[in-house]
């Protein structure tokens, strides 16, 4: 059997962000969707600018010049391209990652990317109301799945295939992490008919932006708390997007890095995701809650960044994280992933 060609630090690191992007895009459809069907009568505003602070985009959106009102929110995330955590935006660098990973992925996987991108680019303004932001965001989320499963089906399982998980993994535990952090402090009830309330309809909203309604229901006491949410979002060990699983998956991948391909750098990201795995199981999440789930979060959020930057400064080379550098997704060398 001749041995596998070393992948390219540039093929790498693309994969990964191909993957964050394309989870992001998906990601941002799910919060919109729901955020439209349980927004609160009379707190519209709010409702949609929790939008905003989920993707920490409070300088942006009033750098840009808008209302924090539910259209201009909309048009935010599904029309602008200038704003980089929108779906035009998070689509374009996904396609454009793809476009360098040509000898890499799949013809499947490049054609219905090309499909996909050109198909976001073409929403419409009057698509962005009633039942047509529904459908649309039905579309896009479909658009994620069909790419997710002809991944699955199509894609060499190589260094470039663990890569490429890590980048969706972070990103997933990251967003879930950011849909609880502010979705939690806005539903938090204050009286006994609130907090019936908010359990029926707007905790069962956080979990559908999630994609963890039914899974949550089939685990859930009849008489749940907003703590039940919680802790099946950070913790359970068979939800594919709670926080726990994806660090349990993020381990496995970087050791069959280091066992199959040598790679040594992987040892400060394992050393990061133990330390997330151990803040995540240290506490019952009642005492989380309790000492403040904000701070707990905004710890994991930080643990996952350098999670990021750990793998990106070992395998991908110049790493320049997208927060700093917008470009970052593209323009690295053509050195390998070394083994050392």
């Amino acid at each position: 059997m001749p041995r596998e060609t070393p992948l390219l630090a540039r093929y790498a690191e693309s994969l990964f962000w191909l993957a964050r992007y394309l989870e992001r895009v998906e990601n941002v459809a799910r919060l919109i969707d729901v955020t439209q069907t349980f927004e609160s009568p009379g707190r519209e505003a709010e409702s949609w600018y929790s939008l905003i602070r989920i993707n920490a985009d409070e300088d942006g959106f009033a750098k840009s010049g808008l209302t924090p009102d539910a259209m201009q929110v909309k048009r935010y995330y599904l029309l602008d391209r200038d704003n980089p955590n929108s779906v035009p935006a998070a689509m374009e660098a996904a396609r454009t990652n793809a476009r360098t990973l040509r000898p890499v992925i799949s013809t499947e996987m490049w054609m219905q990317l090309n499909m996909f991108h050109r198909e976001l680019l073409s929403v419409q303004d009057y698509e962005l109301e009633g039942d047509r932001l529904s459908r649309l965001c039905g579309r896009i989320k479909m658009g994620v799945q069909e790419h997710t499963g002809i991944t699955e089906g199509t894609f060499f399982r190589d260094q470039g295939y663990f890569f490429y998980m890590l980048g969706r993994l972070i990103e997933r535990a990251d967003q879930v992490t950011r849909l609880l952090d502010i979705r939690y402090h806005l539903l938090v009830p204050v009286g006994d008919e609130q907090r019936r309330v908010a359990e029926l309809t707007q905790w069962g909203g956080v979990l559908r932006g999630a994609a963890g309604y039914h899974a949550f229901r089939r685990v859930a006491p009849p008489d749940f708390k907003p703590a039940d949410v919680v802790a099946f979002l950070l913790t359970n060990r068979a939800f594919p997007r709670s926080v726990l699983l994806c660090v349990g998956q993020m381990e496995w991948h970087l050791t069959q890095l280091r066992a199959t391909y040598g790679l040594r750098g992987t040892v400060p990201a394992l050393e990061r995701v133990e330390e997330i795995r151990a803040a995540l199981l240290d506490r019952p999440v009642d005492k989380v809650i309790a000492d403040g789930l904000h701070d707990f979060i905004d710890a994991l959020q930080r643990d996952l960044i350098l999670l990021g930057a750990e793998i990106g400064t070992a395998f991908f080379r110049d790493w320049r994280p997208l927060a700093d550098k917008p470009d970052a997704a593209g323009g690295q060398s053509q050195t390998q992933v070394q083994r050392g």
